[in-house]
């Protein structure tokens, strides 16, 4: 699933969650108790799914942050010297961009 899915999901996940309490919050005065269980279930299931989702959501992000800093090791001690090489010209491109402010 690419990233972009992921976020679209989650949002959509959100403003399920965010619309249902809006509900449960907005109506609670008026509703009978049968209809208040109902909306009440219902907002701890949308709850339930997004700290759900929420979870998997961190644990592929932990996942993809140590795949991506393995890969720099590697190619850091693979290529020590290109890599000072690119990290003094990022270093030369940032002190010019602060200068100028």
């Amino acid at each position: 699933m690419s990233k972009d899915t992921t976020s679209e999901h989650l949002r959509a996940e959100l403003k399920t969650l965010a619309d249902t309490l809006e509900e449960v919050l907005s109506t609670s005065s008026e509703k009978s108790k049968t209809e208040l269980d109902k909306l009440h279930s219902k907002a701890q299931s949308a709850l339930k799914n997004t700290r759900a989702r929420l979870g998997d959501s961190g644990e592929r992000i932990a996942q993809t942050t140590r795949e991506a800093a393995d890969r720099a090791d590697v190619y850091v001690r693979d290529n020590p010297w290109t890599s000072v090489g690119i990290g003094a010209a990022v270093g030369v491109v940032l002190g010019v961009l602060l200068t100028r402010r």
